[in-house]
């Protein structure tokens, strides 16, 4: 039986906010289904070149009141950097917090607007610890 990956489903409650968060992450608007009697959007967003391994972001336009305020039962989104200081230096100045800094060059892990787990890898192996991200704890706050 052949498998092939399609997509990872995550509801967000914020859709603006949530796309802009992915894009901050690199990823673009790849496809858009907009359901009016289901009354709910379906945006796919993907990294350049790897439009075949979206997230596909449900958004239901009456809201979500049953959305657990902790999404993180599904485990977590994951993406390589090409610099992982770079990437998160840019996030922290957008305002979203380091969950868990990239203290070894080679990992940090993010939240979105909604509560979702992002792990963020630095491809091709570690960069050289830095600071000041080296002296960060992992609280959750700079």
């Amino acid at each position: 039986m052949k498998v092939r990956y399609l997509h990872t489903m995550v509801r967000v409650k914020d859709l603006e906010k949530t796309m802009a968060f992915f894009e901050l992450l690199g990823l673009k608007e790849t496809r858009r289904i907009d359901n009016e009697g289901g009354r709910f959007s379906l945006i796919f967003m993907a990294a350049e070149g790897q439009e075949e391994c979206p997230v596909e972001l449900t958004y239901n336009w009456d809201g979500d009141d049953d959305l657990p305020s902790d999404s993180r039962h599904f485990g977590h989104l994951a993406y390589s950097v090409g610099n992982i200081y770079e990437m998160c230096q840019t996030l922290m100045d957008a305002g979203v917090v380091i969950n868990r800094p990239p203290r070894d060059g080679h990992m940090a892990f993010v939240r979105s607007p909604d509560n979702i787990s992002v792990e963020l890898l630095q491809e091709g192996g570690s960069l050289e610890p830095a600071e000041p991200w080296l002296s960060m704890s992992n609280t959750g706050h700079w």
